[in-house]
């Protein structure tokens, strides 16, 4: 069980907002983790912004991140002028991520954060965050454990931030993620059980990336083998049956067989029910 305790979040935004600056100025030096979501990126610039020199915004190169994913992070970072770094992690080389049980992200995070973990010795870094917000805080995110063994913080839990109140400061900061859809690792379009491969990786990269282009903002492609499960949000229904036909080619040209989209619509996070009773979830 992760010891995180859901702060006071009856305060105002402004609140907020002093009370993240204070925290990340008490830790001297800070590496973030940062993978180029709402949430990294807000932490990223606002530690640029209270330490300077002294903080370091770290993204990994993996196979279960979108290329397109690490690209945008990278030219946000140059942009801004953020201290940054890549680093490739090797969670694909690691037989108890490929199993893909209700694990997985704890393997994935346990690799980052060993990175994460040296550079802060190499650079002489006192703290490594995550991004956590307090909305994560009852959903099941085994990665938080990892982040426990490893000691890193979640300055934006202590802080009392919401993902609005983060989507709010983001635009206040001008950051052009502060309305972009939440975009977790590609593994989590592979249901439970089902073994992650380089492969199937890069169909569900391929896939998403064209029905993007297509017009489609939010939109998982669930892996069932040679099917492309299409999951896009009820109010895109209408549109999507107006280009099922270049959809479908954009699904069969990343490499599946058939495409369905699911009636139910799109829910982050839709696999995890598959875990039921083998999970305990996180309550704070």
């Amino acid at each position: 069980m992760v010891e995180l305790k859901r702060p006071d979040i009856d305060v105002s935004l402004a609140e907020k907002d002093v009370k993240l600056r204070s925290l990340i100025k008490g830790y001297s030096s800070l590496i973030v983790a940062y993978s180029g979501g709402v949430d990294s990126t807000f932490l990223a610039g606002v530690a640029d912004e209270v330490l300077g020199s002294k903080s370091l915004a770290v993204t990994s190169r993996s196979p279960s991140v979108a290329p397109e994913e690490l690209e945008a992070a990278s030219e946000l970072a140059t942009k801004r002028g953020w201290r940054h770094l890549i680093v490739n992690t090797d969670e694909m080389n690691d037989p108890r991520y490929l199993a893909n049980d209700g694990r997985r992200c704890f393997f994935c995070k346990t690799e980052l954060y060993t990175h994460l973990d040296k550079v802060a010795g190499d650079e002489g870094i006192t703290k490594v965050a995550n991004g956590a917000n307090t909305d994560d805080l009852g959903d099941y995110r085994p990665g938080m454990e990892a982040a426990k063994n490893f000691e890193v913080i979640s300055p934006l839990v202590e802080a009392g931030m919401t993902k609005q109140d983060i989507r709010d400061l983001s635009k206040r900061m001008d950051l052009p993620t502060w309305d972009k859809p939440a975009q977790p690792c590609l593994s989590s379009r592979i249901p439970y059980g089902t073994m992650v491969s380089v492969e199937a990786l890069g169909m569900i990269g391929k896939a998403e990336k064209g029905l993007r282009e297509l017009g489609f903002g939010v939109v998982r492609v669930r892996h069932y083998d040679d099917v492309g499960r299409v999951e896009i949000p009820f109010d895109d229904f209408d549109r999507f049956e107006m280009v099922r036909a270049e959809a479908s080619a954009i699904v069969l040209g990343a490499g599946y067989e058939s495409m369905e989209l699911e009636p139910k619509g799109f829910k982050s996070g839709g696999l995890n029910a598959s875990l039921g009773s083998r999970v305990t979830f996180i309550e704070h």
